[in-house]
């Protein structure tokens, strides 16, 4: 029972990071460095709560805002390549952890944390860029701080409470569903004119 509720938490943690790669993890380090919800001591992935690693992801935090707060990341296909590689990497060491706390077979992490994170990126890419089209550029300047604010809550939720990650990843995938969706139904219309 308790590798699945570590891999619950694991993969809430990581649909979390896929939304906004450091914050959470910067969350997830700073609990298991207190023993709440989860511990990273002893095993592989202890670094994930070492101050090191946490002065990291708050630098990671305070560089990406400021350079969202000069430009537009997401028309830039190289720095959305990036935050996916990150994000990807650092939803596969969360997972990864988090069932190394009670169990020596971590590696199903390393697929499950992909999947989450890589979902978590599609999901909300696709949804804030939809909203930012219907936006002006001031309540779009705020859209980051959305994302950061639903990311902190997925992984809060997710650490403390295992069960709901199932929550977290379902509305990630109706949201992705959802706008995929749309997307097809935009045009429909148009093809009948012809």
């Amino acid at each position: 029972m308790d590798y699945l509720f570590d891999l619950l938490q694991g993969l809430g943690i990581a649909a979390a990071i896929g939304i906004r790669p450091f914050l959470p993890t910067l969350l997830a380090g700073a609990l298991a460095a207190e023993n709440v919800g989860l511990d990273f001591d002893g095993t592989d992935f202890s670094f994930l709560e070492k101050p090191g690693f946490l002065l990291a992801m708050l630098v990671a935090v305070a560089v990406l805002g400021f350079i969202e707060r000069r430009r537009d990341l997401s028309s830039n296909r190289s720095a959305v390549a990036v935050l996916l590689g990150i994000a990807l990497v650092l939803g596969m060491l969360q997972v990864s952890g988090s069932i190394a706390d009670h169990s020596d077979d971590w590696w199903p992490g390393l697929i499950v944390g992909a999947v989450a994170a890589g979902l978590g990126f599609a999901a909300t890419r696709s949804l804030f860029a939809r909203v930012r089209t219907r936006l002006d550029a001031e309540a779009q300047s705020a859209l980051p701080l959305f994302a950061e604010g639903a990311a902190l809550i997925g992984a809060g939720v997710s650490i403390l409470l295992p069960p709901l990650a199932i929550l977290v990843v379902g509305a990630l995938a109706w949201l992705l569903i959802g706008g995929r969706r749309r997307a097809g139904e935009k045009y429909a219309g148009l093809r009948i004119l012809r």
